[in-house]
């Protein structure tokens, strides 16, 4: 085993934030640390594939609020609130600054962290997500999540007998085909929380969802962390989205769109892979952990 698995509780604005801290077997009094941020549902168990591909490295993974067992931290979401608990959950265990990686949502939370906290980021690793979405402007809430999440945002509406229905329901999913994985059955098993009426629910609600989703198309955080982008900042993209469709989040004409505004941003493309699988699948994972470890390489 290559890492020694925990979970601490952390304190933050509104109740308290649950983490994952993974210490290599190896570890040394130097072991670097990287902290890995999670998608708009998902949950800090989302990562296993990639922690054990970082042999000697301190991996540390929250469940960002409103999701997982920080479902309960009551009190507005948004990307400076999820900074905000980033640097709490870094205070706690006395990392002063890190790699920062995230996937999909929490490569926005990412970015906002990195212009609210520079001193905590050394480096930011952006997996599918962290730059502006192709979203038609003037849209309802309701649009804009449909719009994004698409059937992601309606399970959240959804109840089940129990984790046998749940892996069903997930078995079924375009996006798993093929890659199917007991570490995937155990992230998906840890998102059912009971609904308190006799049935089981995943643990994010659509209104924190709803919230989060508006704050990073919308609100003002993102486009002034953007502004001040100032961290060496790489991203990957994959060319199929969440339902394994093409061409995936970002289009290659809105990417190049992106990538001249945001020149600073050294990008890459990486083929054969969906928003899921490019994070929760051996192959993904390989492609993710590399990128790690180069970003942990050139950290200053």
């Amino acid at each position: 085993m290559s890492h020694a698995y925990r979970t601490i509780d952390v304190p933050v604005d509104g109740g308290a934030l649950r983490a994952g801290v993974w210490e290599p077997a190896d570890a040394a009094a130097d072991a670097p640390t990287v902290l890995l941020v999670h998608g708009v549902t998902a949950s800090h168990l989302a990562w296993p594939f990639v922690v054990d591909r970082l042999p000697g490295v301190r991996v540390v993974a929250p469940d960002l609020r409103g999701r997982g067992r920080s479902n309960g931290i009551e009190g507005a979401a948004g990307m400076a609130a999820h900074a905000a608990d980033l640097a709490a959950l870094l205070d706690a265990l006395g990392i002063e600054r890190t790699v920062v990686v995230g996937h999909s949502m929490g490569g926005f939370v990412s970015v906002v962290f990195a212009h609210l906290y520079p001193e905590r980021v050394s480096r930011l690793l952006l997996i599918d997500g962290g730059l502006p979405l192709d979203v038609p402007a003037g849209l309802s809430t309701d649009e804009l999540v449909a719009g994004i999440l698409g059937p992601t945002a309606a399970r959240l509406s959804m109840r089940f007998a129990g984790t046998d229905e749940y892996l069903d329901f997930w078995r079924q999913h375009p996006a798993f085909t093929g890659v199917w994985t007991p570490e995937l059955e155990r992230y998906l098993a840890y998102d059912l929380v009971d609904d308190g009426a006799g049935a089981f629910r995943p643990a994010t609600s659509y209104a924190t969802t709803a919230d989060d989703t508006v704050d990073l198309n919308a609100g003002t955080s993102l486009p002034a962390a953007l502004a001040g982008l100032q961290h060496p900042t790489r991203l990957i993209t994959v060319p199929r989205g969440l339902q394994n469709e093409p061409p995936g989040l970002y289009a290659p004409e809105h990417l190049d769109r992106l990538l001249t505004v945001y020149s600073g941003v050294e990008h890459e493309r990486v083929e054969g892979f969906n928003h899921y699988t490019i994070v929760m699948s051996p192959a993904g994972a390989d492609v993710v952990a590399a990128a790690v470890r180069e970003e942990l390489a050139a950290r200053v």
